[in-house]
């Protein structure tokens, strides 16, 4: 019972916590957010008379008109920035980070951007800027699928920007820096009941003295999330690999670390930033999550801003032209008015001229063939001499003047103005862009902020090893497996083609720490059309070219088949524009050719070898044919012993041979002699028959 009255009283003291910040906030706001609603109703929904005048003249039946010239200046520079789309690239500092990783990271970012419709998001928020000087989109994440664990990041729409509640005292160009802030939304009792079913709903019935002031209206709920950025001390490990973490994330993973027995040695006080979402109504707290970053996922899009004495005023870029159409609007009304109200051209003529012809009645209102008069004199028409040229002027005059304040001319809008050449235009045009730069440039910083809380996220949603998409720049995907073995990227393999071959390789995103920046620029398909237009100029004007080119303007083409033509034309090339080198490929193939020879020679000398031994062992073997048939006739003369000893000093005089085989010819024992053997033979080894052998036995 303790616990659950601690409990409690957290709860309300967190929630009258949330509800004083709540309100600072607002107030400190106001200004901002009753500009921005004043600016968006003036431009966007038309309402730009006074009310008080509108009443009077429309009780008086005279005109009101609204020539709305506001939304061609807005689009002019919305429709800009969605053609030079800001894209978020990864760039590798330290602890681990490679460039091939963060390559995959470039690729994981687009694909959030295009599974989450971020390009909506992001033309929302400017939209909302320009037109009301701010707007806003956010961070989420989500599970990938029903059926799966893994969670993907998300970039979602804020369509309402009064809905969100900045940080009342941070001035910075983004939120990296909000401790607080504040996105509201309305439900319905029912809606409200079946969201948070375990919700107190005993506050909101009878005299709701215990909601705060304004929190309820009727049958709508206010529930506002609230989201809460506070730092936290910590401690940091230096482990005996090298490794650098936070003591939670060692507690979490000791045994493993005893295991492979890596060991604490050193550590540090730090502290880390720690973000939870609650969402709470006027009455309590009815939800609370945490959230796995560190940055408030709340991305702003500012306008024009201004900080006098510690305040932020944001301004949209229509801000000071309301002045300037609300003159056009009056004197396009006057103008139009004295038109309308102007006589009709009366007939002058003397008395009883019309009296002949009863059509002079409707002369004014019904063309007619012929109209008679009495007299001598016929009727003449009085013309109106039209409006007031001063009215005209004025009107023209608050045109020019929205002109000027906002920077954009008609060269900027596409009309045609005083320019007459093409440099001139150009010129014009590009100083409307300089003008409104500020506002495309301020999408880009929320960009590179959003980028920043993805490269934050990353480490936490993409933990385990799975198989992501990633899109290329010019919108090819492919899948590649992140935190595990895997091969290189089709990329990574044609970069470094010797230092990737038949090596694996792991895209670990937990580990390494990486910066973010903010490209702006034409789109791809963009940029490939404007190489084709200007690659076919130059063509014109170097016709020599196109032979050398010709393959890189079917590779920049957008029709079928463009690709492949492109191929047959780069085999045309010559091979300086291959990038080879003639020189080299002519010794490379002397070489081949020297190197085919020397196998031939090599061939037709083992083959001559060959041959060589084989006549030299036939001559032998013919040599020692001879001398056994010699042998044979000498037999008689000998015992079986005598013939046995010169059999085995014939052989090992063979043997010794350097003819017969290469090395030390093995020794063989001979036999005992008998006492013939003692007479040497003759030079040759041999006895010959016509030679005395000693006496008889």
């Amino acid at each position: 019972m303790a616990e659950k009255t601690e409990k409690k009283t957290a709860d309300e003291d967190l929630h009258a916590e949330g509800i004083r910040i709540y309100n600072v906030a607002i107030e400190r706001d106001s200004e901002n957010r009753r500009s921005y609603e004043e600016d968006i109703r003036f431009a966007r929904l038309g309402e730009q008379w006074p009310e008080a005048v509108r009443k009077q003249r429309e009780d008086e039946g005279r005109p009101c008109l609204t020539v709305n010239r506001l939304p061609a200046f807005i689009r002019q520079v919305t429709n800009d920035a969605r053609q030079n789309k800001p894209a978020i690239k990864f760039h590798a500092v330290g602890d681990g980070a490679d460039e091939w990783t963060a390559r995959v990271q470039d690729g994981l970012a687009r694909n959030i951007e295009y599974s989450s419709n971020a390009d909506v998001a992001y033309d929302t928020a400017l939209d909302n800027a320009v037109s009301g000087g701010f707007g806003y989109f956010r961070i989420t994440t989500d599970y990938a699928s029903d059926d799966v664990f893994d969670q993907d990041i998300r970039i979602e729409r804020i369509p309402n920007s009064l809905s969100v509640i900045p940080d009342a005292f941070c001035m910075d160009a983004d939120s990296a820096n909000w401790n607080d802030a504040f996105v509201e939304d309305t439900y319905a009792k029912d809606a409200f009941a079946a969201r948070w079913p375990d919700a107190d709903m005993t506050s909101f019935e009878g005299d709701h003295r215990d909601v705060a002031d304004g929190w309820i209206d009727g049958e709508d709920i206010r529930v506002v999330e609230w989201w809460k950025r506070r730092e936290e001390p910590a401690t940091l490990l230096l482990l005996s690999n090298g490794e650098v973490m936070h003591q939670d994330a060692y507690d979490n993973g000791k045994e493993l670390f005893d295991v492979a027995g890596i060991t604490v040695t050193s550590t540090r006080p730090t502290k880390t930033m720690k973000v939870t979402q609650h969402i709470m109504n006027g009455a309590e707290i009815i939800e609370t999550n945490e959230w796995a970053g560190k940055y408030i996922p709340i991305v702003p899009v500012y306008g024009d801003e201004v900080i006098v004495n510690g305040k932020r005023y944001l301004m949209s870029l229509i801000h000071f032209a309301k002045d300037p159409q609300q003159m056009m609007n009056y004197w396009r009304t006057v103008s139009t008015e004295l038109v309308a109200m102007a006589p009709k051209a009366a007939w002058v003529g003397p008395a009883g001229a019309f009296n002949s012809d009863p059509n002079w009645a409707t002369a004014n209102t019904i063309s007619h063939a012929t109209l008679e008069y009495d007299g001598t004199v016929p009727p003449k028409r009085q013309f109106f001499d039209g409006p007031p040229a001063g009215a005209l002027q004025e009107a023209m005059n608050a045109n020019e003047d929205m002109k000027s304040v906002m920077g954009l001319f008609d060269a900027s809008l596409g009309a045609k103005s005083n320019e007459t050449s093409g440099r001139a235009v150009i010129a014009r045009q590009r100083e409307g862009d300089v003008s409104t730069f500020n506002f495309t440039d301020n999408l880009s910083r929320a960009i590179r902020h959003a980028g920043r809380i993805i490269a934050d996220l990353i480490p936490k949603v993409y933990s385990s090893a799975r198989i992501i998409r990633t899109i290329r720049e010019d919108g090819s995907t492919q899948n590649v497996a992140i935190n595990q073995e895997t091969q290189p990227t089709p990329e990574e393999q044609k970069s470094n083609a010797e230092q990737t071959e038949g090596i694996m390789r792991i895209y670990d995103l937990t580990s390494g720490k990486y910066d973010v920046t903010c490209e702006a620029g034409p789109s791809y398909t963009t940029k490939r059309e404007e190489a084709a237009a200007q690659m076919t100029e130059f063509m014109r004007a170097v016709p020599a070219a196109g032979g050398l080119i010709g393959d890189l303007l079917a590779k920049n083409l957008d029709w079928p088949g463009a690709d492949e033509i492109a191929d047959r034309l780069k085999l045309m090339l010559p091979p300086q524009a291959q990038g080879k080198n003639p020189a080299l490929e002519q010794a490379q193939q002397q070489m081949q050719q020297m190197q085919q020879a020397m196998q031939q020679m090599q061939a037709q000398l083992a083959d001559a070898s060959h041959a060589k031994a084989v006549d030299a062992d036939k001559l032998k073997i013919d040599a020692y044919k001879a001398e056994t048939d010699r042998l044979k006739v000498t037999v008689p003369a000998f015992g079986p012993e005598q013939v046995q000893a010169v059999v085995m000093q014939t052989l090992q005089q063979v043997l010794n041979s350097p003819d017969v085989a290469p090395g030390p010819p093995p020794q063989m024992p001979a036999p005992p002699m008998p006492a013939i053997e003692q007479q040497q033979p003759p030079q040759g080894g041999f006895f010959s028959p016509d030679q005395p052998q000693g006496p008889a036995a």
